[in-house]
């Protein structure tokens, strides 16, 4: 099949736990979209579709530069049934996932970081947790053009959590012993991305595992291997932050995603002005 109603199939992006994304150009403006198609099949599935109302109902509170923009919710119905597959039409990111990318410069990288913990501090202030910040969910394009994705995890705040989901290597601890889905562990999934991007290697898994006994705080931070012992040119000042975000003890991280976000773009405008602007741009 090249055609999706009135979308021209492009290529495929990728695919879920129940879900495929298509790289589509709609027919009458030429724009590219993403084009999530999450298939509804038994009553098993009707979570995949509720997942798909939540994450456009999180996208229409959202409006930030560096948030992935979610435009509509489309049902298709069978002739006897409820709905047989949910299609939600989503902005087109060109790049790819950070995860796929190798080092990036330390001055590029706290750029990216920035923009990264601002457009969460957007979802903060409306009440939004992403709740599964990681380095496959930031889509990297040209430079620092970085655009956060995915709110299939996200919660709004006093609204019921039934259940709660994410990686392992990017959950904060709290999450796994208490179910805890906050600003602060926002904060960690966001120290444990920048670990990454800054080490090329996870962090210490802070949850216990199937079969394994739960972490605790000293073996925790025995575990974590300072930032800059596998990465010297990650600057001091964010080799600190990035391991107070990490912080077993929740009170121990910052406090807010803003907070993080003044300290970045600080560390970062300190990095610009003494690094050759073409590092930026690669």
């Amino acid at each position: 099949m090249d055609k999706i109603g009135k979308f021209q199939i492009i290529q495929e992006l990728g695919t879920g736990a129940h879900s495929r994304i298509l790289h589509v150009r709609r027919d009458e403006d030429g724009k590219d979209y993403a084009l999530k198609l999450v298939p509804i099949e038994d009553e098993d599935d009707k979570k995949y579709l509720d997942q798909a109302k939540h994450e456009y109902r999180v996208g229409q509170m959202l409006n930030h530069p560096n948030l992935a923009k979610v435009y509509c919710l489309e049902l298709k119905s069978g002739w006897f049934s409820g709905p047989t597959e949910a299609k939600l039409l989503i902005e087109f990111v060109p790049g790819k996932p950070l995860d796929q990318h190798t080092l990036l410069r330390p001055a590029k990288l706290l750029r990216v970081a920035e923009r990264v913990a601002d457009a969460v501090t957007h979802m903060h202030k409306q009440g939004v947790i992403h709740a599964d910040l990681k380095p496959h969910n930031l889509m990297l394009g040209r430079g620092t053009n970085v655009k956060v994705i995915d709110y299939g995890l996200a919660w709004i705040k006093a609204e019921p959590k039934d259940r709660v989901q994410g990686t392992p290597e990017y959950m904060a601890p709290e999450t796994g012993t208490h179910k805890l889905v906050n600003e602060r562990t926002d904060i960690y999934n966001l120290g444990a991305t920048l670990y990454r991007l800054a080490t090329l290697q996870n962090p210490p898994v802070a949850i216990a595992l199937p079969g394994g006994l739960p972490p605790t705080d000293k073996s925790f931070r025995d575990a974590l291997k300072p930032v800059r012992k596998t990465n010297p040119t990650i600057p001091p000042a964010f080799a600190d932050l990035i391991e107070r975000c990490l912080s077993f003890n929740a009170n121990r991280r910052p406090e807010r995603m803003s907070e993080v976000q003044g300290l970045l773009d600080q560390l970062a405008d300190e990095a610009a002005a003494t690094c050759d602007p073409a590092d930026l741009e690669e």
